[in-house]
This record gives C-alpha cells, sequence and structure tokens, in this order.
C-alpha cells in the first residue's frame, strides 16, 4: 500500500527535484527576476542538455514488495 503522498511516483516532483538540483542548489539568485529565469532556462534545456538525466527519472520501473507472510 503506497502512502497519500508518495513523491517519487509523481513525474512532476521527480521533474522538480531534478530542476532544483541543476539550477537552484548552492546558486545566489540576486533577484526573483534571475531566479525565475534559471529555472525556464532548466525546463527549456529538458529535451536537449538534460535528455539523457531526464529519461532515466521518467522511467516507470518501481520494486513491488509482496505483503510479508508471518
Amino acid at each position: 500500500m503506497l502512502s497519500a503522498y508518495s513523491p517519487n511516483l509523481t513525474l512532476i516532483e521527480r521533474l522538480w527535484k531534478f530542476v532544483k538540483k541543476q539550477c537552484l542548489y548552492a546558486k545566489y539568485s540576486r533577484d526573483f527576476a534571475s531566479f525565475s529565469t534559471a529555472i525556464e532556462r532548466c525546463l527549456q534545456d529538458t529535451h536537449t542538455i538534460h535528455a539523457k538525466a531526464l529519461n532515466s527519472l521518467s522511467s516507470l520501473n518501481f520494486a513491488i514488495f509482496q505483503k510479508a507472510q508471518w
């Protein structure tokens, strides 16, 4: 049974985690315009520069666990 909130199963959550890691972590934005530009630039590069990394994040291969028999 899944929890009510399963961010690893939601593709948009995976994309947002990737964007934060690529363009926001350890980077300073002097204002909101540069902050939003960095996010937009990263999203525009999803089909080119980041395509290989995002393909691995968007796979639907999940581990399925059977209920333990006691």
